[in-house]
């Protein structure tokens, strides 16, 4: 009696074993695509990560935009949290698994972290295009009361609370991602932008508009709070990589608290360890 293969099956994905291997996947469908007979070197990244995650194929606007987005935010600089995180990781010599890790830690929180990122969803979802509005919630942001995991925030989501004008970058990207997709959050924000800002006493932070550019893709607050979480660890990897090779002495902050006040030198090869004191 011939054993009957098993099929694996979600409503994202659909797999066959092979016939001398239930182990091994034969044939693997998204969303009812064969992903290595029919995807593979025919669509690109952000069209594929859209299917994934939207299950169905993106019109070409929503994959330029998606893929605009990935390189906005894949390397937000040493001086995000995140990033950080992953450098000291580095170059204390931790693993590559242990830096990525360290990278999603801070950057899930609500100081400019994935979780900042959900917020701003939920405002477009309760606001959306009434600027009234938008003036209620930013003028005095109510935080979660339903789960909270982290500490409540100190400022309004998706601006920035340490910034006295809106930073070049953000406004590049702003009107980039405008450009892109003419229509819906994006071209509000940038229409309203200088109004929101008063509102919230803040300039507008890159959470803010990578949730506006979100919210125009149609994702979920949850889907947009892990995929932020995911597009920026490139960044978080070569750096920690980078620092893990140049060491501490090389390390960019921090140089001058690390100093030593009776640093031997050099040891010779004629004296002994004994004799050196640290």
């Amino acid at each position: 009696m011939p054993i009957q293969q098993e099929k694996i099956s979600t409503k994202i994905w659909y797999e066959e074993e092979e016939p001398n291997n239930p182990f091994a996947a034969n044939a693997c469908y998204c969303s009812g695509y064969d992903v290595y007979g029919d995807l593979l070197g025919k669509v690109s990244w952000p069209e594929y990560i859209y299917l994934l995650f939207k299950l169905e194929k993106p019109q070409p606007w929503q994959s330029k935009l998606l893929e605009s987005i990935a390189i906005a935010i894949a390397n937000p600089g040493p001086r995000d949290l995140s990033v950080r995180a992953a450098m000291n990781g580095g170059v204390g010599g931790s693993t590559a698994a242990s830096c990525l890790m360290a990278a999603l830690a801070p950057g899930a929180g609500k100081n400019g972290g994935a979780r900042e990122v959900y917020q701003v969803m939920r405002l477009w979802q309760q606001c959306q295009f009434d600027l009234a509005l938008w003036q209620q919630k930013l003028s005095n942001y109510e935080d979660e009361k339903t789960v909270e995991v982290w500490p409540a925030s100190e400022h309004t989501p998706g601006f920035d609370p340490y910034g006295a004008s809106c930073t070049t970058p953000v406004l590049q990207t702003l009107q980039h991602l405008t450009r892109t997709y003419s229509d819906g959050a994006l071209a509000y924000l940038s229409s309203n932008r200088k109004q929101l800002e008063q509102y919230a006493d803040c300039p507008l932070g890159m959470t803010g508009v990578i949730a506006a550019a979100f919210t125009d893709l149609e994702f979920s607050d949850e889907q947009a709070e892990i995929l932020f979480l995911l597009l920026r660890l490139p960044g978080a990897a070569v750096h920690s990589l980078e620092q893990k090779k140049s060491g501490w002495r090389k390390y960019p902050f921090f140089g001058d608290g690390l100093t030593l006040t009776n640093d031997p030198g050099p040891v010779s090869k004629k004296t002994p360890l004994t004799d050196v004191v640290v």
